[in-house]
């Protein structure tokens, strides 16, 4: 099946714009992003502190629902999603 992972602001300087992922089906978002991390030198670093866990600011959303209100990483994906990496932003 397939997903599409689109990047804003930082994140684009690591990963695609816009990419169409093929994944097996019962893949969760921790899988997809484990996956796109081997793939995207810098994206782990980027995504993830040293736990393993989604740094603070950075915001994962799935057809426009932050994950963190869904089931996090474990949150399963379907045909068709739409997954948004937001990076922190700053300015002014």
């Amino acid at each position: 099946m397939k997903v599409t992972v689109k990047s804003f602001a930082d994140l684009r300087d690591v990963i695609e714009n816009e990419v169409q992922i093929d994944v097996i089906q019962g893949e969760t978002i921790g899988g997809l992003l484990g996956t796109l991390c081997t793939g995207h030198a810098g994206l782990h670093h980027a995504l993830f502190a040293s736990s393993g866990v989604i740094r603070m600011y950075v915001n994962v959303l799935i057809n426009g629902r932050n994950i963190s209100f869904l089931n996090g990483l474990a949150t399963p994906l379907s045909e068709g999603d739409i997954i948004a990496l937001f990076p922190p932003a700053a300015g002014g």
